[in-house]
């Protein structure tokens, strides 16, 4: 349930807990003491669950994993203009529900975040909710219509933390270009949505024997690969910063890879889908598996879990869409694209360290420090004087995901009816308490 404490400044202990900073590889018996919004201190010496901590409220975690708050890079609100399929409500609590305590909006909202005061609208609204932070994305053209640059320098100054036309690739290269190099001299951050339009155009899952099979329109695979790399060269011509969201592909990975072998100043992230399901979730038409990127075979699958071991994939995001029933149960062909991803984000990563991917300090990488490293965000970390965002969570407890009881106002997920092990506990914002299980 969610829950809104006041707390001025309060001094709070949270203590025998397994204390886990991915950014410094701290993994320790300990705990945190936060007063009012900041972290005042930390170490082993909470790690009794009663001690000698003074005047202070103790939070005895008993022996669960309190790290810093979950940082999620790409999220879709739907506010403004389509609170019908959600709202800064709804995804406050789905994001609190699973540990995130900052995300970063799309602008594909009505209005397009191309314009000032739709920026300061979002971080004022998510301000007075008081649930998870949220940060928006400026748009890197008009409208996202992909023709006349945004002014992105305003909407930086306005708060925006980096630029993409969200859900739309920029297509032109020429614009894409001028993108770059007018980020290049702002020192501002690209974000890419990799699907050259054209080739994805009518699609509706991945292209292959399987959409044959099922009679349905594929992406190809090189929608992706063709847009990642020409954008790696765009990136590389003019020393602008950028980022790829969802990749899903073996090809674009290694692309990729190779660049930054050279030096190109280019990151990327994935979602949990596209390491924990294949085409194949498509099954008997299920709209909730109808995803963008669509999900790809095996092979491709297995790439994005060794583009994450390696580092060339550097974090992972929830790509939270909620679409509405009506969207979402029609003929497959008809449906709209997307699935819910907060309230599992963290639940799905974590079959990363259960499968033995990676470590759990590595997996937590992907959704803390290194998102928040991205886009240059002072969070994803625990240390002296950083905001009391924290995440207690057990990695062990098990749970079955119901999408009709998750906290979105859509229940689009593509997990629904998914066994999971990993499972948030409490979640902190500016030192309050605002989700306990």
């Amino acid at each position: 349930m969610s829950v809104k404490k006041d707390i001025t400044n309060k001094r709070v202990a949270y203590v025998n807990a397994r204390l886990i900073d991915p950014a410094s590889d701290l993994d320790i018996h300990g705990g945190v003491l936060t007063e009012g919004e900041k972290i005042v201190d930390f170490g082993p010496g909470y790690a009794k669950a009663k001690g000698h901590y003074g005047e202070v409220d103790v939070i005895d975690c008993d022996g669960a994993c309190l790290i810093p708050g979950l940082v999620d890079l790409r999220v879709q609100l739907r506010e403004p203009g389509e609170e019908h399929k959600g709202t800064l409500k709804s995804a406050g609590e789905a994001a609190t529900s699973g540990g995130v305590t900052s995300m970063l909006s799309l602008p594909n909202s009505t209005p397009v975040t191309d314009d000032m005061s739709v920026v300061e609208f979002v971080a004022r609204r998510a301000r007075l909710l008081g649930l998870s932070k949220v940060y928006p994305y400026g748009a890197i053209t008009k409208g996202l219509e992909g023709k006349d640059m945004a002014e992105m320098g305003m909407l930086a100054e306005s708060g925006a933390v980096a630029f993409t036309d969200g859900i739309r690739a920029v297509a032109s290269p020429k614009v894409m270009r001028k993108a770059l190099t007018y980020a290049r001299n702002y020192d501002l951050l690209i974000v890419q949505h990799p699907e050259e339009p054209s080739l994805a155009e009518g699609g509706d899952m991945n292209a292959g024997a399987l959409a044959i099979r099922m009679g349905l329109t594929g992406i190809p695979t090189v929608a992706e690969t063709i847009m990642v790399a020409r954008d790696v060269r765009l990136a590389e011509d003019t020393g602008g910063r950028l980022h790829f969201g969802h990749i899903s592909t073996a090809e674009s990975i290694d692309i990729i890879r190779r660049a930054k072998e050279r030096g190109v100043a280019v990151t990327c992230d994935t979602a949990p889908p596209y390491f924990s399901l294949n085409e194949l979730a498509v099954g008997e038409y299920r709209t909730f598996a109808k995803l963008s990127p669509p999900l790809r075979n095996e092979e491709d699958r297995q790439a994005v879990i060794e583009g994450l071991k390696d580092g060339t994939i550097d974090a992972i995001a929830s790509d939270h869409a909620p679409e509405d029933e009506d969207s979402k149960r029609l003929p497959f062909a008809q449906a709209a694209f997307g699935g819910v991803g907060l309230e599992t984000l963290l639940a799905i990563t974590l079959e990363l360290y259960h499968n033995k991917h990676m470590t759990l300090l590595e997996c937590l990488k992907k959704v803390t420090c290194n998102p928040a490293n991205i886009v240059r965000l002072p969070a994803g970390r625990i240390a002296k004087g950083a905001a009391a965002d924290l995440c207690l969570f057990d990695p062990e407890r098990g749970w079955k995901i119901d999408a009709d009881q998750l906290p979105s106002k859509s229940k689009n997920s593509p997990f629904d009816g998914r066994l999971a092990q990993g499972r948030c506990l409490r979640t902190v914002v500016d030192g309050r308490t605002v989700f306990e299980l």
